[in-house]
Formats: C-alpha cells, structure tokens, sequence
C-alpha cells in the first residue's frame, strides 16, 4: 500500500517528467525551497489565476483588482508589524542538526490524534453502516472523549504560550508530549527562538548611503497603502474590496514538501472594506463563498475542512484557514481573516495621513474594518495537481497514468492528432488546428500510434482529443475523445468549437 510520502514522490517526479515543475537552478544541483513552472505547470498556474480572478473581480461590481509594486517604503513594514513580529518559532535537534519549526511539530501531533478520532469514527461507520450515529458518537465515545481533550489541553497551552510569548514555555510543551524529531527519533532539543522571516535588500547606487529595504512577505499592505486611491478614483462605497496577485518573499528555514512551502511564492489576495461592526457577518459570507470557489473544482468535498486560529494574530479578532488534505496530510490551503482597522489605522498613524472613509449612508467618517481572504497560488496548484493524479487499471488489464484536471484548468484543452503522417490527414489536421487555437490552447500530436498518443495526452491532462482519419477527407466528421470516460463519438469538424464550448463554459463553475 502506497504511503502519502509515496504519493507526493510519484507526484513530484509526474510534475518534473511532464513539464509542469521543476528545481530551480537544477544544472547547479538546485537552489533549496525555490521552485520553477515549466511548459505546463505556467500554463495550470495561469488558469488557476484566471479562475480566481474571474470570480472575485470579474463577477463583483464592488471588487476591483489592483497590482502593486514588489519594493515598499521601508517604513510599512513597520507600520504592519512585520519587522517586530513576523517571527517564527524554531527549534533545533540537538542530535539531527535539523531545524524545526515548533509550531509545527505540535500541529503534527494533533493530527496523529486526531487521526485516531477519526479511525474510531470510521470502525463505528463500518460496524454500523446506515444506523451509525456519527455526531452521537463523537460526543459520547469514551476514547473519541479522551482523545478530544488531549486536543483541546494542548491547543490551550499552546495559544497561553505564544500569547504570552513564553517560548520557554512552548519547548516544555514539546518535552511533555514527547515529540521526536521527524529524521532521528532524538527528543534532545534546543531552546525555541524567533527567527524574522523578511529578507532584506538595499536601494540605492551606493551601498554606504543606500537604504535598507524588504522584499514583501504578503501582497495584503500594497492593497491598504492604495485604499484610499482606489476608493477615490474608482467612487467604490463601502463595502468594497480590492483583489490582486502578486509574489510574496519569506525566508523560511523549514521550507520542504516540494511546492507547499517556498521562499518565493504567489498569493491571490482580497481585502473587503466594510463598516465597524459588521465585519464578522462578511467574515462568515466569505468563508463560505471561499468554500464554493474551491469545491466548484469538482474535487470532492472530504478533502477540505475549515480550522479556526489557536492563536490570532495581532491585527484580528476572527481567523480560520480552510484546510486541504495533500499528500503530507491538512494543510492550510486559505487564510479568512478579519483583520479589524488595525492596518488603516496603522498606516495612518506612521504615515501622518487620514484614510478614513466618508459614508453618505451614515453621514460620518470611520476607519473601515477589513475582511481578508488569501489563498496561495501555489498551494491551490498544488491541491489540484495532487487530486488529479490517477493510476487506473483499465477493463482489458492494461493501466494508465491520467491528470484529471479540471477542464477549464487544463493547460492543453484539446489535442489534435491525425491518424497517420500521409494522405493528406496532416494537412486537414492543420486546418482544424488553425480554426481552433484562437479560442483553445491546442497541440497538435502525430508521434507514436494513437493509443500512446492518448496515454501521452492523459498524463499531461489533456481533457479532449480529436483524431482526423481517412474518413474525414470524406464527410468532415472526425472522432473527438475524452479523457476521464475514454469514450469517443463522432461529431462533425463544424461542431467542435460549439462542444468544446459547451464543455469549457465557466459559468457550470460560477454560475
């Protein structure tokens, strides 16, 4: 039986043999935790952007896009709280030499118990089946009780600690629940410390008089710092939100688990402008709404969950990730955050300048309150690689390797292949190709015989195949295949575009 870090290595060599990801810098044995999107894998990311953004823009009257610089006056970072408290808690294995961070290490034993919840849960589903009373059992088992508790003892001394911030604390936290280090089985650690996760730069010709800048470690500040243009030229009212995508940097020291955790990476962020007050009723409307835009997907909804903070972070007072099982287990997958006016009024009080809002409704001026949703790219590619990835054993003993991607995600939407090289099936092929490439990402494939072609498409992800035959020439039909069915009809070459259409249409996922 195949283990996740099984699945994620079968992953990861898929990504690297297709062209959809690669080491960055390989020919130089790599650079460590920075990763670069290949033929494929820019085209997926691509998509998955346009997805995004056709939901929270373009389906939003009061959603508007921006796109703001990487480099930042210095002094935002400030303002922010980044340069005092984007920390992260580190811990070192005496024995392994290897960095942890720490709350991580907690984080993964929770999930061992809550593994165990779970195992109880599903022995009572197949004892029982239809007359299984899952929520009276996870409220009344004596071990599903017990294991509970465990969580919940060691969430509370976790969120006193950090809050407190006795990192003293968090270390006997570990030493109490016997974590091992992953590599070694060695319990013998250090001293837990922060680490600033923000790298740093200089701006200037003359390193003597340049000054010290940061490379952004979130896309959200270039949003507050543009509220106010933003509100203005574009007349927006309250509530309002401002999207955008963009890079963010952060010098992770525990940056593994191939794309999940890099120093270099994008986030689709959305920050919503609302009235004090009524921000924990959109806190809630977007969490659902995030929800939907990912289950749209087609993935099933087992693999996503919704997990509140332990511990907040300085500028909210509601925080929740939704949660995706990858191969290496749940992780976070997308942050909703309330983040109250901290970061306006931050902005105001460092800048010197008022950004409050004047609403006609109320007839006042306020500091609005902000709701924030963000999702990384690159962990969204990630999720929708990971449960695309199919080994099939086919009717006739045979197997196939398939990405069944989202079509309206799939870098290639349609190949075109003609049966063979001659007769003038090339030339026809052409045609057909050059009809559709300016609505469809096409490619045209004549290699191989038509049944390694098809395994060829289906492991790059290819939805759709049109193969053209002898039979073409006489009556224009050609025989279009797809993907995850493998079952082929015969159409004519005038209806393809009107099928292919039919079938891409993002208003099935949105609508």
């Amino acid at each position: 039986m195949a283990t996740n870090e099984d699945n994620l290595k079968k992953i990861i060599s898929h990504a690297k043999e297709y062209g959809y990801v690669f080491q960055s810098s390989e020919i130089y044995d790599g650079l460590s935790a920075v990763y670069d999107y290949g033929q494929m894998g820019s085209e997926l990311k691509k998509n998955i952007k346009d997805y995004w953004w056709k939901a929270m823009v373009n389906m939003h009257e009061n959603i508007v896009g921006i796109d703001s610089a990487i480099f930042m006056h210095p002094t935002i970072w400030k303002a922010s709280g980044h340069v005092d408290a984007f920390n992260d808690p580190l811990i070192d294995n005496k024995d392994s030499k290897k960095r942890y961070r720490a709350d991580v290490l907690i984080e993964e034993h929770i999930e061992k118990i809550r593994l165990k919840i779970e195992k109880d849960v599903a022995k009572g589903i197949e004892r029982f089946g239809a007359a299984f009373d899952e929520q009276q059992f996870r409220t009344t088992n004596p071990n599903v009780l017990r294991n509970q508790v465990k969580i919940d003892e060691i969430n509370a001394r976790f969120k006193e600690c950090m809050n407190s911030e006795d990192l003293a604390g968090v270390k006997t936290l570990i030493e109490d629940l016997e974590i091992a280090c992953p590599l070694s089985g060695s319990k013998n650690w250090t001293d837990v410390k922060q680490f600033n996760l923000m790298f740093s730069t200089e701006i200037g010709s003359v390193a003597d008089t340049a000054n010290t800048i940061y490379l952004r470690p979130e896309t959200a500040q270039g949003i507050f710092v543009n509220y106010l243009n933003v509100q203005k030229t574009g007349r927006m009212k309250i509530p309002f939100g401002i999207a955008q995508i963009g890079k963010a940097f952060r010098n992770e020291i525990v940056a593994r688990q191939f794309i999940f955790r890099m120093r270099e990476f994008e986030q689709m962020e959305m920050q919503f402008f609302v009235r004090p007050g009524e921000e924990m009723k959109w806190y809630e409307y977007w969490k659902e709404q995030r929800l939907k835009w990912h289950t749209a997907l087609g993935i099933d909804k087992k693999h996503y969950r919704f997990h509140d903070h332990v511990k907040l972070a300085h500028y909210a007072n509601a925080a929740c990730d939704i949660e995706f099982d990858f191969p290496m287990g749940f992780k976070e997958l997308e942050g909703i955050h309330s983040r109250t006016d901290f970061d306006l009024k931050q902005h105001e009080k460092f800048s010197g300048k008022k950004l409050h809002y004047f609403d006609p409704e109320l007839n006042e001026s306020y500091v609005p309150y902000v709701v924030e949703t963000s999702v990384g790219l690159d962990r969204t590619f990630l999720a929708i690689l990971s449960s695309s990835y199919k080994e099939e054993t086919l009717e006739d003993g045979s197997e196939r390797v398939v990405l069944k991607l989202p079509a309206i995600l799939a870098p290639i939407k349609v190949a075109i292949m003609p049966l063979t090289r001659k007769d003038g099936l090339p030339e026809k092929a052409r045609e057909i190709l050059d009809n559709l490439k300016y609505n469809f990402n096409c490619q045209y494939d004549e290699k191989d015989s038509p049944g390694k072609r098809y395994r060829r498409q289906d492991a790059i992800g290819t939805p759709f195949c049109i193969t053209i035959d002898h039979q073409t020439l006489e009556d224009n039909t050609v025989t279009i295949r797809d993907r995850d069915t493998m079952l082929q009809q015969r159409i004519n070459s005038t209806e393809i575009t009107a099928l292919l259409n039919e079938k891409l249409d993002v208003r099935k996922l949105l609508g």
